[in-house]
């Protein structure tokens, strides 16, 4: 929540409570319409089709800007990844909508910025309240949108909602401080205000936790959002839009703008080089972040980026090889191994390798199940698309044609085009795609970890690994305060990294 604060000091100007074109003022008990035109309340249209058993009601398709719900020119289709399934056609929002939403969180900015802390918590519960009520609805639209398990979905909106929750109460803890200077008869004092519209770029593999987490902090702080969601998972974005209107968050507070793969960089970049943007918050790959970053630098726009990770899992010699198994499933093959702090490569210390190669391979096969996410016993659903699938599918040819051997799994599924069997490959060495590019999804490559207690010129060279190839070491402390020399490269991305001795 901090990252929606300006630090100002006691001196410093405070932002008026109006701005051009603003349309809404508050006074007590609430905001109200200033004289002219206003957005009317939300209409009941644009639903989704959808499947047997989705709720109507939060299917939405078209925008939410203003607190009305607005098509687009154009639409786009979203597929249910495990059937193929049409759930409906979504409004594909452009640089205009792109821009007419920003307009609108500005124009709502002046008055939500200076309504109470008390009723921005107030709000805040109620939207809390209204997504525990409809969780099991709101889980099976992540499931139908995403494919992921039914019950990762529900534990998902659980702690979606709990963000909420969590920021419901850290509105009323919006605190300032006073500061010593160097001059004896003078103090500092430093208000915390917010910056203004943040722009709310969120993934497909949490569709509602990743808003939830940005968007919570954001309105407990006093800042309006425009959310532009992942092309893949648009109709959570919209059932969370659909609930903050009931439980009657201004409008213009909460803007969804949903579009197409084919619009989505020019409306990020509308969204991201928009003066009236102040902040961007963005979790996706590393590659687009870069470019957002480039978009936000000619204005200094402040800026909140979780990019991709490449975590490594290491295990040593010491280990009790049963938990670290379990530990490695459940940190490798969670939402089919499509999480940002996923384990993408195994590390094994070669006096425990084997063993733990043979475990490993035996609990995937008896642990991990196959199958569409409404299927009870389902543990691992397909991947988002086949652009996801073909990227594993490259990834286990390239370590087999240099020389990885596939332990189990390995190939597409039976169940349709973008299931993809759990897979586990030993044998890996550095120079394999596996090991140096994220996966995003169910495969685990073993790299047999040597360790010395000093650095080893042959090792260098790779003849005391019995290959030729160049085997980079880096000295460890880590391990009992114990130095030791790794013979795989340590990568500085390396979040998540996982420690089992």
């Amino acid at each position: 929540m901090a990252t929606c604060f300006w630090l100002r000091s006691c001196g410093a100007r405070r932002l008026g409570s109006t701005f051009p074109g603003c349309r809404l003022h508050p006074r007590a008990g609430g905001l109200v319409p200033a004289p002219g035109p206003a957005p009317g309340p939300a209409q009941l249209r644009g639903y989704a089709g959808g499947l047997p058993g989705l709720s109507a009601a939060l299917l939405r398709t078209d925008s939410f800007v203003g607190g009305r719900w607005l098509p687009a020119a154009a639409t786009f289709p979203v597929q249910d990844p495990a059937s193929g399934a049409a759930l409906g056609m979504v409004a594909d929002c452009g640089v205009s909508e792109a821009r007419a939403a920003v307009r609108a969180a500005y124009e709502a900015f002046c008055s939500w910025r200076e309504v109470s802390a008390k009723e921005r918590s107030s709000l805040l519960r109620k939207w809390y309240n209204l997504m525990i009520q409809n969780k099991d609805d709101l889980a099976r639209i992540i499931t139908a949108e995403s494919g992921k398990p039914l019950k990762e979905a529900h534990g998902e909106i659980l702690y979606s909602a709990f963000f909420l929750e969590w920021f419901s109460e850290e509105a009323r803890r919006v605190y300032g401080d006073i500061i010593y200077t160097p001059a004896k008869d003078k103090r500092a004092l430093v208000l915390k205000q917010p910056v203004g519209v943040a722009a709310v770029i969120t993934p497909w593999n949490f569709p509602s936790a990743m808003i939830t987490r940005k968007v919570g902090a954001a309105l407990a702080a006093g800042c309006t959002v425009v959310v532009k969601p992942a092309e893949d998972t648009p109709f959570s974005a919209l059932a969370l839009a659909e609930l903050a209107s009931q439980a009657g968050i201004p409008p213009g507070v909460y803007n969804v703008i949903p579009c197409s793969r084919k619009n989505a960089k020019e409306v990020g970049e509308a969204i991201c080089t928009d003066p009236l943007v102040s902040k961007i918050s963005f979790t996706g790959s590393t590659t687009t972040g870069k470019i957002l970053l480039h978009h936000a630098a000619n204005s200094v726009k402040r800026v909140s980026m979780e990019l991709g990770g490449l975590a490594p899992f290491i295990v040593f010699d010491s280990a009790n090889v049963d938990q670290a198994v379990a530990g490695a499933l459940a940190s490798k093959f969670r939402n089919t191994g499509q999480t940002c702090v996923c384990s993408n490569r195994f590390l094994v210390q070669r006096g425990i390798h084997d063993a733990f190669v043979k475990a490993f391979a035996e609990a995937m096969k008896k642990n991990l199940h196959v199958g569409n996410g409404f299927e009870e016993g389902t543990t691992q659903g397909p991947l988002i698309n086949e652009k996801a699938v073909e990227k594993v599918e490259k990834q286990v040819n390239d370590a087999v044609s240099k020389g990885a051997t596939i332990v189990t799994g390995g190939k597409r599924h039976h169940l349709g085009k973008n299931f993809f069997e759990p897979t586990l490959l030993s044998n890996v060495t550095q120079d394999m795609l596996c090991t140096h590019e994220e996966t995003f999804g169910p495969l685990a490559p073993v790299i047999k970890l040597f360790l010395l207690s000093r650095p080893s010129p042959d090792l260098e060279s790779g003849r005391a690994a019995g290959s030729g190839h160049g085997w980079r070491q880096r000295r460890i402390d880590f391990l009992r305060g114990v130095p030791f020399w790794w013979s795989e490269a340590v990568w500085p991305w390396a979040r998540g990294v996982q420690v089992w001795h």
